[in-house]
C-alpha cells in the first residue's frame, strides 16, 4: 500500500498508523490509544452460539494497558462452549492485534480487539472453532501448495412497523431504491461502520424479499465483501453481523439473519465465494476456462456438501429455505451462472474488459485482464452458520478434492447446465444426490464423513460428536411435514430462531 492508500482507508487505525492491519503490533495499539485518548479496551470473542462476547477494560495506566495486551485474560469456557466441562473450563482469551478497530458505537472512546482462545498450557485451544479453521486452512496449503481466499454475502431482513407509503411490489425488491425501500440508510450506515473496522467491502443493496403482515414490514437487504484470506474473511463476517444488529437497535427495528422469516417468501442465505490462490495469483481460470485446480476444489466440497450442512445450516428453519423454486439449492451439483445449483460459477469478466470505454467515449480501452476477479459460490449456508466451522469445512472439502482419486471426474459428473427445478429436467434432478432436509439428517451426514474432517488432525472427534448430538436433539426429521398447513406453529418456530448466529 502507498501512503495515499492509507489516507483513503475508512479505518481510523490504518490512517493513523500508516500501515495495513496485518502489520499491527502491540506497540502500535498502545501508540494509538495514547495519541487518541482511548479510554476503553474491549476484548471480543465468539461463543458457541456464534455471537460476539465482550470483556471491557477501563485503561488505568500505561502499565495496565501493556499488561492487558501482553497477557490476555481468563474466562469461563464452560459458559461459552457446551463441549467444555465445568471442572476444567478456564481458558485464556488473547488479543489478535491485526483485528483492532475503533468501536463505531461507544460513547466512551474504545478500541475493540478480537481474541483467540488458549488452554491452560498456553497453547491454542484444540477444539476452539477459530483454531480448527486455522488448522484446516494450514492443512490445505501444506497438502496442495494452494491457499483459499473467500468472501461472504450476508442477507438479512429489517422488520419494522408497517408503512403504506411507496410500497414495493411483493417479492420484487431486488436492487430497489428509496423510497420504495425504507431501510437504505440503515444499510449504508452499517456499511460505513463495517468499513471503519477494516473490512474489505464489495457493496450493499436491497434484495428480492419484501412483504408485510397486519403490523410489520419485512424488507430484505444484502451486504457483500471482497475475497480475502480465510481468517480475515471470518473476522469480517462476525463483526458485520454484530454491527448490523447494533445499527438496527439504534434505529428501533429488528435485523434478522434467520434463514426463513415466513413460508412462501424469499429466505436469507450467507453465500460463500471461493477462489484458490497460488503465490498471490487467483488460479480459478486458465485461458478463460475453469481450471483443473478449481474443479478439484469444487468436486471435494460437493463430495462432503451434505456434511457441511451441519455447520452451514445448523437450525431447523434452515431447511425451510432449502426447498425448490426459492433460488436455494437442494441437490449436490454445480454450474455456470445457474442459481438452481449448490455451487455456482458467476458471470466473470473474460473477454469483457473494454465495457467502460464503450460506455464512455472519452475513455481509452484498457485491455486489462480482469479474470482474477473470478470466484465460485457455495449457495447453501445461511446466517445461522458457525462461520469458523463452515470455513474450516470448506477448506477440508477443498483439500479432499485433491486427495480424491476422481476429484475432477466427480466434478464433471455433477455439472449441470439446466434449471433442475424445471419439470422437464426432473430426471436430471433425481439423478443427483440431495442435501439434508433436516438437522437430524445433517448430523448423520457429518458422522458419515467424520473421517474426512478428522484427517490431518483438523477436526476433533469430540467436536464432531458434539455438533451431531446438538443437531439430533432438535428431533426435526418430520418437522416440515408436521408443520405444513400450520402457520401459527411455523411462526413460533421462526420466532425461536429469529436471532440465530
Amino acid at each position: 500500500m502507498k501512503n495515499n492508500d492509507f489516507n483513503l482507508s475508512p479505518d481510523p487505525l490504518v490512517r493513523f498508523l500508516q500501515k495495513p492491519k496485518r502489520e499491527f503490533t502491540k506497540a502500535d495499539i498502545i501508540n494509538y490509544v495514547e495519541a487518541q485518548g482511548i479510554e476503553l479496551i474491549n476484548f471480543r470473542y465468539v461463543g458457541g452460539d456464534g455471537r460476539l462476547k465482550t470483556l471491557n477494560f477501563v485503561i488505568q495506566s500505561r502499565e495496565h494497558l501493556e499488561q492487558i495486551l501482553s497477557t490476555g485474560e481468563r474466562v469461563d469456557g464452560s459458559s461459552l462452549f457446551n463441549f467444555l466441562e465445568t471442572g476444567s473450563s478456564d481458558l485464556y482469551v488473547v488479543p489478535r492485534f491485526k483485528t483492532a478497530f475503533l468501536n463505531p458505537f461507544s460513547e466512551i472512546p474504545a478500541v475493540d480487539i478480537l481474541c483467540a482462545y488458549f488452554d491452560k498450557s498456553g497453547n491454542p485451544l484444540e477444539s476452539a472453532p477459530g483454531n480448527i479453521m486455522r488448522k484446516a486452512h494450514r492443512a490445505f496449503y501444506e497438502s496442495t501448495g494452494y491457499q483459499l481466499e473467500v468472501m461472504g454475502e450476508i442477507e438479512y431482513y429489517v422488520i419494522s412497523p408497517k408503512d403504506d407509503m411507496y410500497r414495493a411490489t411483493d417479492q420484487r425488491g431486488y436492487h430497489e431504491s428509496a423510497p420504495f425501500v425504507k431501510w437504505e440508510k440503515l444499510r449504508t450506515d452499517a456499511l460505513l461502520a463495517i468499513a471503519q473496522t477494516g473490512a474489505e467491502l464489495k457493496y450493499g443493496h436491497s434484495e428480492v424479499g419484501n412483504f408485510c403482515d397486519d403490523r410489520f414490514d419485512y424488507e430484505q437487504n444484502e451486504i457483500e465483501f471482497l475475497p480475502t484470506q480465510v481468517e480475515d474473511a471470518a473476522d469480517q463476517l462476525i463483526i458485520a453481523k454484530w454491527i448490523l444488529r447494533e445499527v438496527g437497535y439504534r434505529y428501533g427495528v429488528t435485523v434478522s439473519l434467520a434463514p426463513k422469516i415466513t413460508a412462501g417468501k424469499a429466505g436469507s442465505g450467507m453465500h460463500i465465494h471461493i477462489r484458490p490462490v497460488k503465490e498471490g495469483k487467483n488460479v480459478t481460470l486458465v485461458d478463460g476456462r475453469l481450471s483443473d485446480v478449481a474443479k478439484k476444489v469444487i468436486g471435494g466440497i460437493l463430495d462432503i456438501a451434505p456434511a457441511l450442512s451441519a455447520f452451514g445450516n445448523p437450525i431447523p428453519t434452515s431447511y425451510y429455505r432449502l426447498v425448490p423454486h426459492q433460488e436455494a439449492p437442494t441437490n449436490v451439483c454445480w454450474g455456470e451462472r445457474n442459481r438452481s445449483t449448490l455451487i455456482r460459477v458467476p458471470l466473470g469478466w473474460v473477454g469483457a474488459n473494454d465495457m467502460v470505454a464503450k460506455a464512455n467515449p472519452l475513455e481509452e480501452p484498457m485491455n486489462r485482464d480482469f479474470s482474477g476477479k473470478q470466484t465460485f459460490e457455495l449457495r447453501s449456508p445461511d446466517g445461522s452458520a458457525d462461520i469458523y466451522l463452515l470455513l474450516a469445512g470448506i477448506c477440508v472439502g477443498a483439500r479432499h478434492g485433491f486427495e480424491m482419486p476422481n476429484g475432477i471426474e466427480f466434478a464433471n459428473k455433477t455439472h449441470v447446465d439446466v434449471n433442475i427445478f424445471d419439470e422437464k429436467h426432473k430426471a436430471r434432478q433425481q439423478s443427483l444426490s440431495q442435501l439434508p432436509s433436516s438437522c437430524f439428517e445433517a448430523a448423520q451426514a457429518l458422522i458419515d464423513k467424520a473421517d474426512v474432517f478428522k484427517q490431518k488432525g483438523v477436526f476433533t472427534d469430540a467436536l464432531i460428536q458434539g455438533v451431531a448430538r446438538k443437531l439430533r436433539d432438535y428431533n426435526d426429521q418430520e418437522l416440515r411435514k408436521n408443520l405444513e398447513g400450520n402457520p401459527e406453529e411455523t411462526m413460533i418456530l421462526v420466532q425461536r430462531f429469529l436471532h440465530c448466529g
